[in-house]
């Protein structure tokens, strides 16, 4: 069985959206797939994928109130089965040790092919923990700033829990990384590579078991909601932070393009791999899918992922283009109807830019006021 689980540096980048039509596109392969809500405290997969809101689930399994075998429900999607989260016993996302153990010996003894997890998003350690149940996990991020950021941090984080299960309690390494946690600044300016480095002239027995770990350790990076072609290239930036700061290689499974018709799919309780599996963002996710379904025995070429990510981004901007120049032709949309739709959005995000300005005006002067209070 393949463990995928499915993690963000941050929310709101499509983490679940991909992790629930990941499992209908394999699932449609002829794969046995078991798709798990890991989001704890913030459990809404079941929704994605149209099912109703569970009656059992990870929370009743870990207060001993259902078994795991009673949480694994079937879905109307062949080959398909579901554990749900939950999000309203308190706690869950700060699970206890044994909890978590408990949970991991059951996830691997389950009869599948595919094992999807959909992480919560940030570094709380465990979800460090379980994305580390596979040397290939998946990384969804955007183009913005602030997700690509937080996703080179995720795996940051998730390079420092690695070193930590490594470096055991007794050997010179972990009190070497132990001193460094304590002067939080000389450890986040230390590169990975250049760590290493220290710990083989302190503990090298301990310093080559980490590097072969490091070196299995090789996660995947998707690229979600781009707007056009160049927004790609911010997939590379990332490869070349992790490459040059943390000594890992990371591979690209490619893009996805911001898609309206994903918000339909979700009105329609219908995964939009069902919903409209010819859309722009389905083909994407079954290429994703292929890519997997390729790489159970072999690895991709680095260089050659993100070189094909670059021209499935091109191609996939030529097919939004071609659906609007077909809506214009068959006459289901006038250029001045297409002129409109733009001029009515500009003037929304305009009213929301103003509206910004409004708050962040009122919110400085309460600020002020009470300082002078």
């Amino acid at each position: 069985m393949q463990i995928i689980p499915v993690a963000s540096g941050k929310g709101g980048v499509g983490k679940s959206l991909l992790s629930a039509n990941l499992a209908i596109a394999l699932g449609q392969a002829g794969k046995k797939v078991v798709l798990a809500d890991l989001d704890l405290g913030a459990s809404n997969l079941h929704l994605v994928i149209g099912q109703n809101a569970p009656k059992t689930g990870i929370g009743t399994f870990l207060t001993g109130e259902s078994s795991f075998e009673e949480i694994i429900a079937p879905t109307d999607y062949d080959n398909i089965r579901f554990i749900a989260g939950d999000s309203e016993i308190p706690g869950l996302s700060a699970l206890k040790v044994s909890q978590k153990n408990s949970l991991i010996k059951n996830f691997q003894s389950l009869d599948a092919d595919y094992l999807i997890i959909d992480l919560g998003a940030g570094t709380h350690l465990t979800i460090l923990d379980l994305f580390l149940l596979s040397p290939q996990g998946i990384i969804v991020t955007a183009p913005t700033v602030t997700a690509t950021l937080n996703g080179y941090l995720f795996l940051k984080n998730a390079v420092f829990r690695l070193m930590a299960a490594t470096f055991k309690k007794g050997t010179k390494a972990h009190e070497y990384l132990t001193k460094l946690k304590n002067d939080s600044t000389s450890l986040q300016r230390l590169y990975i590579p250049k760590l290493i480095e220290a710990v083989s002239g302190i503990d090298p027995v301990s310093a080559d078991k980490f590097k072969a770990r490091l070196k299995k350790f090789r996660p995947r990076l998707i690229m979600n909601m781009i707007d056009e072609p160049k927004d790609a290239d911010k997939a590379q930036k990332i490869r070349r932070s992790c490459q040059q700061y943390l000594g890992i290689d990371v591979e690209s499974l490619g893009v996805m393009y911001r898609d309206s018709m994903q918000d339909r799919a979700l009105s329609s309780r219908l995964p939009v791999t069902v919903y409209k599996p010819n859309s722009v963002i389905s083909q994407a996710v079954f290429r994703i899918a292929e890519k997997i379904m390729q790489g159970e025995n072999s690895s991709f070429d680095e260089d050659s992922s993100f070189e094909l990510a670059a021209e499935e981004a091109t191609d996939d901007f030529a097919a939004k283009m071609s659906y609007v120049e077909d809506l214009l032709g068959t006459g289901a949309l006038s250029v001045s109807e297409l002129a409109e739709m733009i001029k009515t959005q500009q003037y929304e995000i305009n009213q929301l830019k103003n509206e910004n300005i409004l708050l962040k005006s009122k919110i400085l002067k309460a600020a002020e006021q009470g300082f002078k209070v």
